[in-house]
Parts: structure tokens; C-alpha cells; sequence
């Protein structure tokens, strides 16, 4: 298949669902004025209480977070009019910081001055997000224009630092920082994880920056194009010293995690939140979690990263993989002159002219593919069949325990949720056994005849894995009426009450311990693929 139709295919859902989710387009209101400190240093008296009321205060201990879900949240930090590109962006120089850790934030603009504005993003009995803490009149400075390393086709920024961040009182979460011209020209996003140290009898959501990146286009250039829109030109090497440019700055988290988090936080679940980059980093981060969620686009992963989930699994953590194509490329990290773990590399084809390669690191190409093949289906149970797709969703399997409480009856078909990229259990790749097909939709993929299957299977340690089978999954969490909501493709609500119940069975299920010691799967491939 040709990647730059299935990048232009997954742009064109991309840009779509964001600008349904955001609403009308209408000029931008400034923040309200606030005391501000020194731009230049962390946060000073009045920067921790940005706005009157209990939705402008901390929330106290940063590991209460189910005191922090119940504080009302903080309407209209959705962006709706970013203005020009060049009016202002930004980026932070640390994917995820510990609560009470600084980062520093990079930002461009030739206004004279901007204000940042922290949001954790939630539940908020529906408002999605509150506000944390707020800076104004940081001063703007043009930075340079960027350049790209001739040898990997590398967008390098060498923006220096505007202002250093304090994160002291805010509480573990995934957060947006908004970037407010104070001229109103323009307004951006900038994401951040406030991870958990400790992820013991929680339920860990994984954050996929490593994928946000690997397509993130911002100065011309990504892992699938270049100048040219294809291969030939494309990255060999991205790098997190850049802004993002899918939804306005926010990458792919408003499509791909958001309405997750959301759900999760509304059920009041013990949360930890963390990064694919922190998991392969930290070897024992996972130790005691109960259930580790990978989000609706979680594709590059390195294998540090999955041996970490493996292990996890193999101890009794449940896995909840909500979309399709997981663990899909192989990539290894490397330094920049921020810091470490500020590069994804991912040669994919041209593998074998990559010198970590010829030192003697791992191939970065595809999981399944030589050298060191290693397909994801032996930990995900299914794997990734194809692209571009639009099908119906069809439940074969309406007693499984995932669909209590959903009223399906055998054949149930929901129109789009099966799309664009999915999965499908192949008994040709490793496929752990036993595992249930609990819905077996019918998709004609190019011409080629298939099926996108979700799955559970369960191990000896005790440990559950839930897989949806389609990329669809988390956003359709966000459907609810006639044609999608928020959500797009043409989802309706009835798909989306469908996603929601189930993924509130998993979910509460897996938090429950190792969900294959009360609900073991009860292996069906002989009556769904006629595979012993």
C-alpha cells in the first residue's frame, strides 16, 4: 500500500473530528487578566490560583485524584480559531514531568506578548477539562525559522527556552497548556503528561506520543512525507524539540485519548497516567498495575516499551489495546540537545542504512518484519490487516461479558465504527491462545475480502487482554446523536452508547485484579475461522 494515501486518509479523519469537536469557528476571547511573576522563572505568588472559585484552585494532594474528579471543571479551553500558523506556537522540552517537576516551554510568536494557561484534562462532570494554573504577559519573541538535517531530513528548531514551568501542586493527569496571544492573533496548544511514579493497583493510561510525532508534520517533513508527499523525501529521524501540527498544537490526543480519559476519570477508576517513552525507560513502572490501556493510535512503540507490557501482562496486568495497528513500528529513542528521549527514530525500509542499526541496535521497521521479526500479535492477540476501511461493526458474540448491559442481540450491525485502519485475529502470526472473537466484522479492504475481529484471550498469570480491532474505538466514545457528535465518519449514537457501555465493562472488570482468574476466555476460533 502507499503511504502517503494512507497518511492523506488518516489527515483528512483527523481534521475532520477536530474541527466537529471544537465546534463554530468565531474569533477567540483573551483570558481573563491575572497577576503574573517573572516570565522567566517557575511559578509565583497568585500563578497557582488562576481564577476565582474551587475551578481555579489546586486540588490539593497530587495523588487524590478522586477528589480532583470531582472539582467542576473550567469551560471554554477549547480552542476554535488557532489564527495564522505563524502567530504563535510552541512546545515543551519534556514529554512527561512528576508532579512538582519544571519543564521549559519553547514558544514562537511575534506578538508582544502571550499568556499560558495549564488545563488537566478529565471529566469535569462534562466541562473535559480544568484549569490549573495560568502565567500572563510572558513576553512573545520571534524565534528563528527552522532548519532540517540533510542527513535524516530532521526538522530542527533551535528555539532557546521562553519560560520555565513549576509544576508543584498540580495533580498527575494528561494536560493541555494553551497559548493565548494577548492581541488575540492567535492560540495554540501545547500537550503534557504529569505522570505517576507509582501505578500499583491502578489503572495505567498510556499516552502515545512517540505516534503523535512519528506524524506530525509541522515544518514540512514527518516519518511518512517530505517536501515531495512520499518516501523519498520523508523523515528518517523526528524530533519533540517541535510544535505539533494536527489540532491546533494538540496532536493526536484530542482524536485518539481524550474521550478516554474522560470515560475513565467519570467512573472514578484509581488512575495512573504515564507515557509509552516513560514505560520503556523505567523497567518497573508497571509493577502491581492492574491494567495498562493503549489508546486509539498507538502504533510506534519500542522494544523496551513492549517487553515492559509483556512482562506486566505475564505478572497479571490486564491489557485494554482500544484501536488498531498497536505496536506496529519498531523505534528507538535518542538524545537532542534538551534532553533524552527527544528523537524517534524509524527507518522502516531503509533499515539497513541506519547506523544505530549497524552498531548494532534492533532493525527500526515494521514489529513483524526481518530482521528480528517479532509480530505484536503474540501480545495483542490480533494484528493489523489493513487499510483504508469504512465498515459496520457486527457483535457475534452478545452474551460476552464486554457487551453486558448493551441489549445486543447476535448481528448487531453499527454502521463506521470499523475503520479507518483494523485488526483481525491471523493464526499465521503467533496468536495466544485461548482467545474469544466476540465481534467478527465483515470489511472489503482494496478489493480483498477480511474481517475486523475484537478479542479477548487471558493467560496463566491471570491477566485479561481486551482489543478492540479498530482505530475507531476511543473516538466513537464521543458519539452521541444522529451522525456522530463529536465524533465523526458518520458514527451515531447508538455506536457510540455500544463503545461506551463495553469499554465501561473492561474497564471496571480489568480494575477489579486479573480478570482471567473470574472470566477466563473460552477459546471460539474453530466456530469463527474453522482454526483449530
Amino acid at each position: 500500500m502507499a503511504v502517503p494515501s494512507r497518511r492523506g486518509i488518516l489527515g483528512l479523519g483527523l481534521m475532520a473530528a477536530a474541527v466537529t469537536s471544537c465546534g463554530a469557528r468565531h474569533p477567540e476571547p483573551a483570558p481573563a487578566p491575572h497577576p503574573s511573576a517573572d516570565p522567566t522563572a517557575g511559578p509565583g505568588p497568585g500563578d497557582t490560583d488562576p481564577g476565582a472559585g474551587d475551578a481555579g484552585r489546586h486540588a490539593g494532594p497530587t495523588n487524590d485524584l478522586k477528589h480532583e474528579q470531582a472539582l467542576p471543571g473550567t469551560p471554554g479551553w477549547e480552542i476554535t480559531d488557532p489564527g495564522p500558523d505563524a502567530a504563535i506556537a510552541g512546545f515543551a522540552d519534556r514529554v512527561s514531568v512528576l508532579p512538582g517537576e519544571s519543564f521549559g516551554l519553547h514558544v514562537s510568536t511575534p506578538a508582544s506578548a502571550f499568556t499560558v494557561s495549564a488545563y488537566r484534562m478529565g471529566w469535569y462532570d462534562g466541562a473535559r477539562a480544568r484549569l490549573v494554573w495560568r502565567r500572563e504577559h510572558v513576553p512573545g519573541d520571534q524565534q528563528p525559522t527552522p532548519h532540517v538535517d540533510p542527513a535524516t531530513r530532521t526538522v530542527l528548531t533551535g528555539w532557546q527556552r521562553t519560560l520555565a514551568v513549576d509544576t508543584t501542586g498540580w495533580p498527575e493527569g494528561a494536560y493541555l497548556l494553551r497559548l493565548d496571544t494577548e492581541d488575540g492573533s492567535g492560540h495554540r496548544y501545547v500537550p503534557l503528561t504529569v505522570r505517576s511514579a507509582v501505578t500499583a493497583g491502578k489503572t495505567v493510561i498510556m499516552s502515545a506520543p512517540a505516534t503523535w510525532q512519528a506524524y506530525n508534520e509541522w515544518g514540512g517533513y514527518s516519518l511518512y512525507n517530505g517536501p515531495t508527499g512520499g518516501l523519498a523525501t520523508r523523515s528518517l529521524k523526528v524530533v519533540f524539540d517541535r510544535p505539533y501540527d494536527y489540532d491546533h498544537g494538540a496532536g493526536l490526543f484530542l482524536v485518539y485519548e481524550a474521550p478516554l480519559v474522560a470515560l475513565a476519570e467519570r467512573l472514578g477508576l484509581p488512575l495512573a497516567y504515564t507515557t509509552g517513552i516513560d514505560v520503556a525507560r523505567e523497567p518497573g513502572l508497571l509493577t502491581g498495575a492492574t491494567t495498562v490501556v493503549s489508546l486509539g493510535h498507538d502504533e510506534y512503540w519500542s522494544p523496551e516499551q513492549r517487553a515492559r507490557v509483556v512482562a506486566a501482562r505475564d505478572a497479571g496486568t490486564n491489557l485494554a489495546i482500544l484501536g488498531a495497528n498497536c505496536c506496529f513500528r519498531r523505534v528507538r529513542f535518542e538524545p537532542t540537545d534538551l534532553g533524552p528521549e527527544r528523537t524517534v527514530v524509524c527507518y522502516k525500509g531503509a533499515w539497513a542504512q541506519d547506523p544505530g542499526y549497524q552498531a548494532g541496535a534492533p532493525a527500526t521497521t515494521d514489529f513483524r518484519a526481518d530482521p528480528g521479526a517479532d509480530p505484536e500479535s503474540s501480545m495483542l492477540g490480533v494484528i493489523y490487516d489493513g487499510y483504508p476501511v469504512d465498515a459496520p461493526y457486527v457483535v457475534t458474540s452478545p452474551g460476552h461479558w464486554a457487551f453486558e448491559g448493551t441489549g445486543v442481540a447476535a448481528g448487531a450491525s453499527f454502521p463506521h465504527l470499523v475503520g479507518v485502519e483494523y485488526d483481525r485475529v491471523d493464526t499465521a502470526f503467533p496468536t495466544p491462545r485461548p482467545i474469544e472473537v466476540i465481534a467478527h466484522s465483515p470489511v472489503v479492504c482494496e478489493g480483498r475480502h477480511s474481517h475486523s475481529d475484537t478479542a479477548y484471550y487471558t493467560v496463566p498469570g491471570g491477566a485479561g487482554v481486551f482489543a478492540s480491532g479498530t482505530m475507531r474505538w476511543v473516538e466513537t466514545l464521543d458519539a452521541h446523536s444522529p451522525g456522530g457528535g463529536k465524533a465523526d465518519h458518520g458514527i451515531d449514537a447508538q455506536a457510540g452508547d455500544l463503545v461506551r457501555r463495553t469499554t465501561e465493562n473492561v474497564l471496571r472488570t480489568f480494575a477489579a485484579g486479573p480478570a482471567g482468574r473470574t472470566h477466563p476466555a473460552q477459546d471460539n476460533l474453530g466456530a469463527v475461522y474453522g482454526t483449530a
